[in-house]
């Protein structure tokens, strides 16, 4: 297990999960979270705060802080639903829409450059493994929770 644990630290470091931002897009510092939200807005019509608070299991608390600091970039428009005034919905501004293409583009470019030094067996395998990894930990009782 210890060598598993130290794999999977040496990836998070390499995927940069460790940095404060991934990137600068448009002038724009974004962190890994900020990349996450705009990234989950963008694949879903105008979501609700709690749908994509919920989808990258964060507490509301910490999800509307990160949409706040997205407002003031000018990536994020949050407004109050029609149906039901106590739920806002959010949306990418056109600078969000570009900010969230441009980190797709980025990391599209950078797991093209990691799989090509595999052969087509060894990416499906690799793929394969992930899926499997990622299915199991969705059902794990303690993954995504806080360490006691």
């Amino acid at each position: 297990m210890e060598e598993l644990r130290s794999t999977i630290q040496t990836m998070a470091r390499r995927f940069g999960f460790l940095n404060k931002n991934c990137c600068v897009v448009a002038g724009c510092d974004i962190s890994l979270v900020q990349s996450h939200i705009l990234y989950e807005i963008d694949r879903r019509h105008e979501p609700s705060m709690q749908q994509v608070a919920n989808a990258l299991g964060m507490d509301v608390t910490t999800f509307s802080r990160q949409i706040q600091s997205l407002i003031k970039m000018k990536l994020v428009v949050k407004t109050a639903s029609s149906a039901d005034r106590r739920v806002y919905l959010l949306s990418l501004t056109t600078e969000g829409k570009f900010a969230a293409t441009a980190i797709d583009e980025e990391m599209k470019r950078y797991l093209n450059e990691v799989f090509s030094r595999m052969n087509e067996f060894e990416r499906e395998t690799v793929i394969r493994s992930l899926k499997l990894l990622n299915d199991s930990m969705a059902k794990s009782s303690v993954c995504c929770s806080p360490f006691m």
